[in-house]
């Protein structure tokens, strides 16, 4: 499959669904060898294996939970071992738990930011030497605009990680940008997801539509172009920046 990635190893995490699914299809026809990383379902980052691998890409699932730094060591060494070296790092993976303040505990709160901040961290940590090696790389963090806006209660750490997300993206455009390295995030609006209603009880749809300047939700399609764009060679004159997919919620 040729096209803006041809020759290109990704390793998408939290890919065996909704965003990150997206991501690692739209990288697969861009010509990409995708790795395919969940944590729980094995059988969903099959499918997603299978829908690359069937229309004549290649692609790999790797089970790791990316919140244990041990794991993403693994993680990077299977797939530098499958593909090559690490080009494009995509961190997607992110927990959303809606608790008031006082009922997140001190292992809600470490859990929270193992996975949707350390985990990018991790990831980063083990790709970034042989990207400055050979001088070429993408860093894509997958944060969220409630990271940006504070805008949910009862979010407290969901909020803070996602906020050192960008925070994360910066550093790293500031110090490896000389070395052909970018670093951006991308920051996901109301997107037709699959979600557990547990954590959305607050969620009202025609209230948010109303805040919308494009009066409904995008897709994870619109997240995958976002970084399909950071990833190519349209990207390499973007660093350190956050796109804001949201449909004109909110405008920065």
């Amino acid at each position: 499959m040729e096209g803006r990635l041809t020759g290109r190893t990704a390793v998408i995490t939290g890919s065996g669904q909704n965003i990150g699914r997206a991501i690692a299809r739209l990288f697969a026809r861009e010509g990409a060898a995708v790795v395919v990383n969940g944590h729980s379902n094995r059988s969903n980052v099959d499918a997603v294996v299978r829908e690359i691998v069937d229309v004549g890409g290649h692609a790999i699932g790797i089970m790791a939970d990316v919140s244990d730094a041990e794991q993403v060591k693994r993680l990077v060494a299977e797939a530098e071992s499958a593909f090559g070296a690490v080009d494009i790092a995509v961190n997607n993976v992110g927990r959303r738990p809606r608790q008031s303040f006082e009922e997140i505990t001190i292992k809600d709160w470490q859990d929270t930011i193992n996975h949707n901040l350390n985990s990018a961290f991790y990831v980063a940590h083990y790709v970034l030497p042989t990207m400055r090696q050979r001088g070429w790389g993408r860093i894509i963090n997958i944060s969220g605009y409630d990271g940006f806006t504070g805008h949910i209660a009862q979010r407290a750490h969901n909020v803070t990680a996602k906020a050192g997300m960008h925070g994360l993206t910066k550093a790293i455009a500031r110090e490896y940008g000389v070395y052909g390295v970018t670093s951006n995030t991308v920051a996901p609006g109301v997107i037709a997801t699959k979600r557990d209603p547990a954590q959305y009880k607050h969620f009202n749809i025609a209230n948010v539509l109303e805040r919308l300047a494009i009066k409904h939700r995008g897709d994870p399609d619109d997240i995958a172009e976002a970084c399909l764009y950071l990833a190519g060679e349209s990207g390499k004159f973007v660093t350190g920046q956050v796109i804001h997919v949201n449909g004109g919620e909110f405008m920065f």
